[in-house]
């Protein structure tokens, strides 16, 4: 049964919702330049901003675009404070709808998700599939090659529509309006590294994958996190015939590509690198870039809070050495 999304698109764009949305896009920002410039004329802006969506005057700004590591090069593209405001506002309103139809194995930008579920997930699923270590688990791992850069905008906008139902047809056309003026103000394709609405739409968009797998394929072992996913099972022959599939429904469905480099499959006692730890039977221990990553972001702000925030993460591994080295440096 398809769920329905029950907000209007007034609901959407009202001075409350925008003003709750600044609540949460302020958080971590109030020392920007822009930000403050915004906040300055703040109610000024949010009712400009509430009149031009209401007239369906409203049109999407630019991008600023800069160059990150984190670890690797990524190109980030920043929308103007306004354009981040509606984002935020969107992002309010539809992440719940569209939460509801994503699998509970899916843990990329998701409320109470994240790697340490999606970790604490692939320990439960190799213990499974291994029968506590009685059985060789075989784990194939994937990811989606420049996966931002090539999401096909017209496909998304598809997919949305087949989702969003409404009663009342010009309420629906509204939204969906907004959204093609969100998703096409990023040329010449693909979803802009940045943008908040780009974490909602990247999951709206390989949900499609994800129930596939599910459904279609039937594959019961299956973790997602962003574009990178694991199958876990018994039978290598099994996952060695997936790929094939997964490759086809991702090429004639979605447009998108396995990276042909980022392909295993691999045994749970060899280890399987995944999400920054390299995963065994009962124990996983930090990938050695992860670590190196760590030391140096520590190194370069030794705050406790970072500190502690590290520490916190090797808790979910073997990471007693670098533990106790960061507890008496």
């Amino acid at each position: 049964m398809k769920i329905i999304l029950n907000h209007k698109f007034e609901d959407i764009i009202s001075v409350e919702n925008l003003l709750e949305a600044w609540q949460e896009f302020l958080r971590g920002k109030r020392s920007k330049p822009d930000v403050q410039e915004f906040q300055l004329r703040l109610m000024d802006n949010i009712f400009d901003l509430h009149y031009s969506l209401k007239n369906n005057l409203y049109k999407h700004g630019g991008y600023q675009e800069f160059k990150i590591n984190d670890p690797k090069p990524r190109t980030i593209h920043k929308a103007s404070v306004r354009d981040r405001l509606l984002h935020h506002a969107v992002y309010r309103t539809l992440y719940p709808f569209f939460n509801k139809s994503f699998i509970s194995d899916s843990f990329s930008c998701r409320n109470s998700k994240g790697t340490h579920k999606a970790i604490n997930r692939f320990r439960e699923f190799t213990n499974i599939v291994s029968k506590n270590n009685t059985r060789t688990c075989w784990i194939l791992k994937c990811d989606i090659k420049k996966f931002f850069a090539s999401v096909d905008q017209e496909i998304l906008l598809r997919i949305l529509e087949k989702h969003i139902r409404l009663s009342r047809d010009n309420q629906r056309q509204s939204i969906l309006d907004l959204l093609n003026e969100i998703i096409f103000s990023f040329k010449p394709n693909g979803l802009p590294l940045g943008n908040l609405t780009s974490q909602l739409f990247a999951n709206v968009y390989l949900n499609e994958l994800d129930q596939f797998l599910k459904h279609k394929l039937k594959v019961k072992y299956y973790i997602r996190y962003a574009d990178d996913f694991v199958i876990f099972s018994e039978n290598k022959k099994y996952l060695e015939n997936l790929i094939p599939q997964m490759q086809d429904f991702l090429q004639n469905e979605l447009k998108l590509i396995i990276h042909p480099n980022k392909i295993f499959i691999k045994t749970l006692n060899s280890g399987m690198d995944y999400l920054g730890w390299i995963n065994f039977f009962n124990f996983r221990i930090l990938r050695t870039k992860t670590k190196k990553r760590m030391l140096n972001r520590i190194k370069e702000n030794p705050k406790p809070e970072v500190v502690s925030s590290y520490m916190g993460m090797l808790k979910h591994g073997n990471g007693y050495k670098i533990f106790k080295e960061l507890s008496t440096g």
